[in-house]
């Protein structure tokens, strides 16, 4: 569903312990996708229209910014952008938009998805992100050590030693203790070209795709084709401390795949 790596494949297969890190990473991912957008079935967040294009578009360029502005090697963003992301993560306070909930703007093939966090929220959602990572990690590991311990082979114990040795932090890993012991305003980013909106509406969230698209966007609800349900799919998720208190925000945007991608 995410980007495939750049490095050739045949390569990577050989390291035991790149791997195992490429499950983690995978896993990783597939957590922060669950965590981020499983309130509607968790938690009681509605998806609510924005019907505000400028300010749904002032998010958008935002949130370009501050990813143009950050170094290639960390996610911690530079002192010229802070403000723009403080701004950002308070901007549901200064415009009234409810917290948890998710506050979407459609026009036709795209869609722009707001959340954020505060408070209680961002200790839950960080619960919930190591939850679903160690649910994936450990049923992985158990599968395939069923499936291939048996072999007996160097390289294959040693794939499954270094996959046993995966234990991540999750909280550690989105820089969580920085955010509030520095002040550290942080922005990491996903993507994928071919997300399957019914995955995320149906599995993910527990609503419908129009729900999430709109209807004339939506794929029909008989027989849809893989191009009926492909979309474009980037999660921006930018956390910082920020008025005494730890906030994200997170800023989703999707685009139909077009005729010319197929």
């Amino acid at each position: 569903m995410f980007d495939e790596p750049s490095e050739d494949p045949t390569e990577r297969a050989i390291d035991p312990a790149t791997k195992a890190k490429d499950k983690s990473d995978e896993f990783r991912m597939h957590a922060e996708l669950f965590a981020v957008f499983e309130g509607p079935r968790k938690f009681d967040a509605e998806l609510k229209p924005l019907t505000d294009a400028d300010l749904a578009r002032e998010i958008q360029r935002t949130m370009g910014k501050l990813e143009k502005a950050k170094s290639a090697d960390s996610p911690v963003l530079p002192e010229p952008v802070t403000a723009d992301a403080k701004a950002l993560l308070t901007l549901c306070d200064a415009r009234d938009l409810s917290t948890n909930d998710y506050h979407v703007h459609r026009r036709p093939g795209e869609v722009m998805i707001t959340r954020w966090l505060k408070g209680d929220e961002v200790e839950t959602y960080y619960t919930r992100l190591q939850a679903h990572f160690d649910a994936a990690m450990g049923g992985f590991k158990e599968d395939e050590r069923q499936a291939l311990e048996w072999q007996k082979d160097p390289k294959t114990l040693a794939y499954l030693e270094a996959l046993e040795a995966v234990d991540v932090k999750m909280a550690e890993r989105y820089l969580r203790d920085p955010i509030k012991q520095l002040g550290l305003l942080v922005l990491s980013t996903q993507a994928a070209d071919e997300l399957n909106i019914a995955y995320l509406a149906d599995y993910v969230m527990s609503v419908t795709p129009a729900d999430i698209v709109g209807p004339a966007s939506a794929p029909p609800d008989d027989a849809p084709t893989e191009r009926d349900l492909t979309w474009f799919f980037k999660l921006f998720s930018l956390r910082g401390f920020v008025d005494n208190g730890e906030r994200m925000c997170f800023f989703a945007y999707l685009q139909k795949a077009d005729d010319e991608d197929w």
